[in-house]
């Protein structure tokens, strides 16, 4: 994605959309805050180029392709007479361009380790405060638009529902840099198949089809990207990884690690704590993926057993074996597997557990009972997707499919 400067507007060279011209100079003042360039050093897809080589695309990526999506979509409503003030129009741009700020390194994974009861929602809605702050209270309608309170209901749904830019962008990149075709989504004509009715995003009947592919590439792009087998397998071995560093820490061991990530190893911050005290979210808007990377470069030679185990294996690609069953694994087979993995490296029952893990995946590609897409038919009536829709079973898509998986150091 290359980048240049043209009479005070931006222009970004994306691979998947072409050319995209930011149209206002406070934009361009966000894109350039360090919080947001921060993006550039957080990996969209986690660990997901263990898998699929190409997969190394970021979230500054993802953020800038989401807001030339709302940017097109706009100007598409605007044409149908849909009323959208200049203020309105920044905001919407302004809320989708930052509503993956608050991520931190390989995001799921660090709010499952060494912070707790933090959410990256929260921590996106804290800083787009901040940022308020600091510039004078221009991001004013872009935070109502954000976290749905503004008059216009509309317009959070463009940033956040089941058929947002947000998803619109990822499913076409990821698509793009993994390689994996069947996440391709006719993104131009699903925006130009929008309007809005009631207060409502709704989709025009002729467009019904490329949403019903919208809905195919979902639940496809979820089984053989997000929620593939190799990748559960090692972005729960980076858990480990960290959980484990937590706790040594919290023992007392002295670990090598960078200044920033090593506060919240040493550390006990939660949500309350970084909304009381703007020095631990500034804290936690330093950390990246390089700061875990580096961190587990070294932990490799570390004395201790488990943590220089599960950081050499990540790092050289020798993942957990992993299995997928439609019902639960029994408990006996996971402690068997923990009394042999004990034996085997001279662990004990408790550090064994670090090299078993077990949990449930889901994926529902359509849930009306959250939030419908509404098609506008013909006649003027509005209808759900699921209830409009002949040519596939989308009701048979909204039913979440739930797969257990298990998977042992070997």
């Amino acid at each position: 994605m290359r980048e240049q400067k043209l009479n005070k507007k931006k222009i970004f060279n994306d691979p998947v959309y072409g050319f995209i011209t930011l149209k206002d100079e406070f934009i361009i003042e966000i894109i350039d805050h360090p919080w947001f360039q921060r993006l550039r050093r957080i990996s969209q897809l986690g660990l997901s180029h263990l898998v699929y080589p190409g997969a190394v695309h970021n979230r500054f990526h993802h953020a800038i392709g989401a807001m030339n999506l709302m940017q097109e979509t706009l100007d598409s409503l605007k044409q149908k007479g849909v009323g959208i003030s200049d203020e309105e129009e920044l905001g919407a741009i302004l809320a989708i361009l930052l509503h993956d700020v608050g991520h931190g390194p390989f995001s799921h994974a660090l709010e499952h380790s060494i912070v707790s009861d933090i959410s990256h929602e929260e921590l996106t809605l804290l800083i787009m405060h901040h940022l308020n702050e600091e510039f004078g209270g221009k991001l004013h309608t872009a935070i109502e638009i954000f976290s749905d309170t503004y008059k216009k209901k509309f317009l959070h749904q463009l940033v956040s529902s089941q058929l947002d830019m947000d998803r619109l962008d990822y499913l076409s990149r990821d698509s793009f840099y993994s390689g994996v075709s069947e996440g391709i989504v006719g993104t131009e004509r699903i925006i130009k198949m929008l309007d809005v009715q009631d207060d409502q995003v709704v989709v025009e009947e002729k467009g019904i089809y490329s949403i019903e592919k919208y809905i195919v590439a979902r639940r496809l792009m979820y089984w053989q990207v997000y929620l593939h087998k190799t990748v559960l397998s090692a972005e729960f071995m980076l858990v480990n990884i960290l959980k484990r560093a937590k706790q040594l820490a919290h023992d007392g061991v002295d670990l090598f690690a960078t200044p920033v990530l090593r506060e919240f190893l040493y550390s006990e911050y939660d949500m309350s704590m970084i909304r009381s005290d703007k020095t631990i979210l500034e804290k936690f808007c330093e950390l990246d993926d390089y700061d875990v990377l580096a961190c587990i470069k070294v932990w490799k030679n570390h004395e201790d057993k488990v943590l220089s185990l599960l950081s050499s294996s990540l790092l050289n690609r020798k993942l957990f074996k992993i299995k997928l069953s439609s019902e639960k694994w029994p408990e006996e087979l996971i402690s068997k597997m923990q009394h042999r993995i004990s034996e085997k490296y001279e662990l004990s029952l408790d550090e064994a557990s670090y090299f078993v893990i077990h949990d449930m995946v889901d994926n529902k590609a359509y849930s009306p009972a959250s939030e419908n897409i509404l098609i506008k038919m013909k006649d003027g009536t509005v209808t759900d997707l699921a209830l409009a829709s002949d040519h596939l079973n989308i009701s048979a898509l909204s039913d979440p499919v739930q797969k257990w998986f298990l998977a042992e150091y070997l």
